[in-house]
């Protein structure tokens, strides 16, 4: 592999390591001599290609190869089932002076259970490992590694070439957020495994509009509640659901549904489970030792040392290793605040200073910047989200204009504003009005994604129908209200599974979502909504193509706080592709409300959310509204209008209606 010009030093070191590599009295190494520099120098994206548990043939047998990072273990050995789990059974040898221990073991074939037994000498350290590169791991509660492969033929040809010329930033995202273990359950009371969710997923996000699915992380974790956020196989998908292959053809048939995938990536922190990376060889190898670094005190977990050359090749590895053999859209990153403060969620007294006496980590902002730099570089049309919940200047500006490089952030503080807006009763909102119009000030900030995500659903919230206030019908019509704001503004959509058909009760991971509501007419008109609301997000090019620029939004009516009514035009590159979005966040209905529009003629109603199909009254404007030739809120032309109670309205220029239609 290629890496940055050497110094006679280091080119010396390499030259070692090759003549030791070679030494006719070890295994022979996966790792090359430029794997081996790569990977001490800190850049190493492909180290599942060499690391981990590979099998192979030597010297005429079939077995597998094994290769470990513990460079400071006095002795490391394979242990599993063919040897009754017997330390020294299978002895691992160090590869020169790289780290690396390695073994090749004949005989062992796919499915062959192991961990590798670590011996630290000098303070009497014994550990049995899961395999950091592992590409499978037992089903928790089980914490050995087993050997898989990774061969699959892939169906996706089409997909991934398009991808590759995509620019999602002009692009209308709309993502359906999934845990898969409680999205449904199969007959039995169990979740549905890999291949049952290729059968049933694909199609019902394709129906319902979707252009992506996030799924909360799917990478091997022992603890069923942490939803996946505290990783422990940061090479190898959950094996509560099927192995590798069957989610590559959930992932395959949902590229073939015409459908991306996001999937949420935690290098922020990891657990401190025995069998996992923390104190791997009797050592904080991956992670800091002083607690007031390596401790996190909200999570209870380890954080990564960003500062060691190996953690962050582990950590590029893992990113590329999820886009390379699983064909992953995008990484969603977590927690990313808690990485870039060294005080995250730290009294005073419990942080260290970086270098220069402050609060920024440095170290992960560098990781941050190279993760970028070579994800980008490898893997053309994919794109990161970062869960950022600060100010941090340039999450989503690219690492060359000294940002982060994430390609999207998300807009948390429109998700807490619109929620606390939407919970006060209707005859209060007037008071708060500043909540939904405060995020004008920043919008164009960052490149935002709009999040109703699967944190707003849990921890005593409620769900989102929960939270709104009223009888049944005011809460479905306020949440209709909800799902047209992040429909129409600017940014990318994120609604966690159960938002699109309002689900009663909170998330419970343990059980599915409430699918019978889907009975009732309201429910389903909700359904409904989304599918209408994602349906007019792809064809509305105002909707989408300029979510990141100044020039796709404007205010017509933000000041309305005594009626609750809000208003803006969309714009999209083009002139007369306007959608104006009018709001009225009050139960009373209201006729003659005018407001200004750009363009004389025949305005159509494109979406009424209180339309008898999503549940609601049928008040509305017959369909369309001819223009009056009176300036109003800055345009040239107004259009009177009959606002519905609790509802949103949308209306569309159309230059070839005539005269006698609007009347």
């Amino acid at each position: 592999m290629a890496g940055k010009p050497r110094s006679h030093k280091a080119a010396r070191a390499v030259a070692a390591a090759r003549a030791e590599a070679a030494a006719p009295s070890r295994p022979g190494p996966f790792l090359s001599a430029d794997d081996v520099y790569l990977f001490n120098e800190g850049t190493h994206s492909r180290l599942y290609q060499c690391l981990g548990a590979h099998m192979t043939e030597q010297d005429g047998r079939g077995g597998v190869h094994f290769a470990v990072w513990a460079p400071n273990a006095e002795r490391v050995s394979v242990v599993g089932p063919f040897n009754g789990w017997t330390p020294g059974a299978h002895p691992m040898h160090p590869l020169a002076s790289s780290g690396v221990w390695t073994a090749f073991i004949p005989d062992l074939r796919e499915g062959t259970l192991y961990k590798y037994h670590i011996e630290s000498g000098y303070n009497l350290y014994r550990v049995d490992k899961a395999d950091p590169f592992g590409f499978a791991h037992e089903p928790p509660p089980g914490a050995a590694s087993l050997v898989a492969t990774l061969d699959y033929q892939w169906n996706d040809a089409d997909w991934m070439a398009a991808r590759a010329a995509s620019a999602l930033h002009t692009a209308p995202v709309s993502i359906y957020e999934v845990h898969l273990g409680s999205w449904r359950h199969a007959a039995h009371g169990q979740s549905l495994s890999y291949r049952q969710l290729a059968d049933a997923l694909p199609p019902y996000v394709r129906d319902l509009g979707f252009t992506h699915v996030e799924f909360l992380p799917v990478m091997e974790h022992p603890l069923y509640r942490s939803w996946g956020y505290q990783t422990t196989g940061y090479f190898a998908p959950t094996g509560r659901f099927g192995p590798p292959q069957d989610f590559m053809l959930l992932i395959d048939r949902l590229h073939q549904a015409g459908i991306g995938v996001i999937l949420d990536w935690v290098p922020s922190h990891f657990p401190s489970d025995e069998h996992a990376l923390g104190y791997f060889d009797g050592t904080h190898l991956f992670e800091h030792a002083d607690p007031r670094q390596g401790f996190h005190p909200d999570w209870k977990s380890l954080i990564f040392n960003y500062g060691r050359n190996e953690v962050r090749s582990f950590l590029l590895s893992s990113a590329c290793f999820w886009l390379d053999k699983y064909h992953a859209d995008a990484l969603r990153v977590d927690a990313v605040a808690s990485m870039l403060y060294l005080d995250y969620s730290r009294p005073c007294g419990q942080w260290i200073p970086n270098p220069q006496g402050g609060r920024e980590n440095t170290d992960a902002i560098n990781f941050l910047r190279q993760f970028h730099t070579e994800v980008y570089r490898s893997f053309p049309g994919v794109q990161t989200f970062a869960e950022e919940s600060t100010a941090w200047p340039g999450v989503s500006r690219p690492v060359h204009e000294n940002g982060l490089g994430f390609g999207f952030k998300w807009d948390m503080g429109w998700m807490h504003d619109t929620l606390r807006y939407l919970s006060f009763d209707p005859v209060h909102r007037k008071a708060h009005h500043n909540d939904l119009t405060f995020r004008g000030l920043y919008m164009f900030a960052e490149n935002y994604t709009l999040p109703l995500s699967h944190d707003e659903v849990v921890h005593g919230k409620g769900s989102l129908y929960g939270r709104m206030p009223g009888d049944d019908w005011q809460k479905r019509a306020n949440l209709r209200l909800l799902l047209a704001g992040q429909w129409t503004q600017p940014g990318k959509k994120l609604l966690f599974m159960g938002g699109e058909f309002a689900q009663h009760r909170e998330w419970n991971h343990d059980a599915p979502l409430d699918w019978p509501l889907l009975e009732q007419h309201g429910h389903a008109g909700i359904q409904r909504l989304v599918e209408q609301l994602n349906r007019l997000y792809r064809q509305e090019r105002s909707l989408h193509e300029l979510d990141h620029d100044r020039e796709g939004f404007l205010w017509l009516v933000p000041d309305e706080a005594d009626l609750s009514v809000a208003a803006y035009l969309r714009r999209g590159a083009d002139l007369g592709s306007e959608v104006v979005c009018v709001f009225n966040f009050t139960p009373v209905l209201r006729h003659g409300f005018c407001v200004g529009v750009p363009w004389h003629g025949v305005w159509r109603e494109i979406l009424n959310t209180d339309a008898l199909e999503f549940g609601g009254s049928g008040a509305g404007n017959l369909g369309l509204v001819r223009t009056r030739p009176i300036e109003m809120h800055e345009q040239p032309y107004s259009v009177p209008l009959t606002l519905p109670p609790l509802a949103a309205v949308l209306l569309r220029h159309d230059p070839q209606a005539t005269a006698a239609e609007a009347h």
